[in-house]
């Protein structure tokens, strides 16, 4: 897709504003080895660049989002303790800072769950800011049963679902159903399988209503905001809406408003 190899470790496909990335391993229920993370690292950091890019939806191959890490790629970084002592901490620092770059892009990002949604998919998943889930996903958090920490994945955890169901899904390895996920926050959005695609369309047809550099400095100031007292924001957060205001797209938008008429940036 998008003139990339099918065997590529994340498929790529635009359409319009909207960057489709598909995890491509379904045979290994697209766990993440480090091809993966570097291929999705890399489609981030050019969409970043293309301003005809407003909207990263990510998908899994097969009938499963991700499985988390590739534990064969694990035991490959162990066997070099020996001559790199750091071989694990660098792999694992590798996924975090994936969840970093996505959770911090100024674009839209959209993760679409179906089947499995284990460790470092689970996190990647609630590094979206939107997370539509179809009524096959499944969702555990294995690390702790495997004798591991899921390090990366903590902050997310605690971000979408707060504290209490963080620490009780890590104690317990957090096997949850689609249900129960979207009882607790962790999805937006629950349907039938065969009904994803029409939710994400119009999902996407929602996030494409909004200003592209509104968006990205609305979600920088809500990123901040959850550090820090609203008190103590006031002046920042006025002086963030008095750019906006005065930017090109601030007064495309609100002479649109007035004229009664689609802003540029709609899909007409």
């Amino acid at each position: 897709e998008g003139g990339e190899m099918s065997d590529a470790p994340v498929l790529r496909r635009q359409e319009d504003a909207v960057l489709h990335l598909t995890l491509n391993r379904p045979k290994a229920r697209n766990a993440l080895n480090v091809a993966t993370v570097l291929a999705l690292r890399e489609a981030l950091q050019e969409a970043e660049r293309d301003d005809g890019v407003r909207v990263l939806v990510l998908r899994g191959a097969g009938g499963h989002f991700c499985a988390g890490a590739d534990i064969a790629e694990m035991a490959t970084a162990r066997m070099r303790l020996a001559s790199n002592p750091n071989a694990i901490v660098e792999l694992n620092a590798q996924f975090g800072e994936l969840c970093a770059a996505f959770g911090a892009s100024g674009r839209a990002v959209v993760a679409v769950l179906e089947g499995t949604v284990m460790g470092g998919g689970f996190g990647l998943a609630c590094a979206a800011d939107v997370t539509l889930a179809g009524e096959s996903a499944v969702f555990r958090l294995p690390e702790t049963s495997l004798g591991v920490v899921p390090a990366q994945i903590a902050p997310y955890l605690v971000e979408r679902l707060g504290l209490s169901q963080a620490r009780r899904l890590a104690v317990t390895g957090g096997r949850i159903d689609a249900q129960r996920a979207l009882q607790i926050g962790l999805v937006h959005e629950l349907h039938p399988d065969a009904a994803l695609d029409a939710a994400l369309a119009r999902t996407l047809h929602e996030i494409l209503q909004n200003a592209p550099q509104a968006v990205a400095a609305t979600k920088a100031l809500i990123a901040k905001a959850r550090l820090h007292s609203p008190a103590s924001m006031i002046q920042e957060a006025a002086e963030v809406f008095s750019r906006a205001a005065l930017s090109a797209e601030g007064t495309e938008g609100q002479t649109a408003f007035l004229g009664k008429r689609k802003a540029h940036w709609m899909p007409q």
